[in-house]
């Protein structure tokens, strides 16, 4: 794999912060062309050093007012090859962990309220094949939500 140098590293920290911003405001903060920004950005989602773009919503503001997190036990941890795809036909399911610990796996998911909570819970989560118990974690609060530092050498 490629090195990612301290230039990588300076875009990265402009880009990460803001995703909209303007080549040539890149290029004018790391004191060199747009053309060389364009083509560091390139060789970095090529790398997967970045893996998207794009916009961040707020789910509260489409209606979704409860934020969850759901530990799942399964059967056999094997079964998650097939279980991921069951909650991947489910659009309320943002994230999903194959993990270590007290659960096979952790979901997070956003539910309208919470007899929607409910439904995906008894209706479609617990209904998976494999899937044998589920502990539910609302979250009241988002304290923290930053992208991880990028260290200069």
């Amino acid at each position: 794999m490629e090195k990612i140098d301290n230039l990588d590293r300076k875009i990265l920290s402009i880009i990460m912060r803001n995703a909209r911003i303007a080549s040539k405001d890149v290029a004018v903060q790391c004191g060199v062309s747009r053309a060389a920004i364009h083509q560091r950005i390139q060789r970095l989602a090529d790398m997967k050093v970045i893996t998207g773009s794009g916009y961040t919503v707020n789910p509260k503001t489409l209606g979704y007012s409860t934020c969850t997190y759901v530990g799942v036990t399964l059967e056999r941890g094997a079964m998650y090859r097939e279980v991921v795809p069951e909650f991947e036909k489910i659009p309320e399911v943002v994230e999903c962990h194959f993990t270590t610990g007290p659960y096979t796996m952790l979901i997070k998911l956003y539910a309208r309220d919470n007899e929607h909570l409910m439904e995906l819970l008894n209706d479609k989560i617990q209904n998976i094949p494999g899937v044998t118990g589920t502990e539910t974690l609302i979250s009241l609060d988002k304290s923290i939500d930053r992208v991880i530092p990028l260290e200069f050498k």
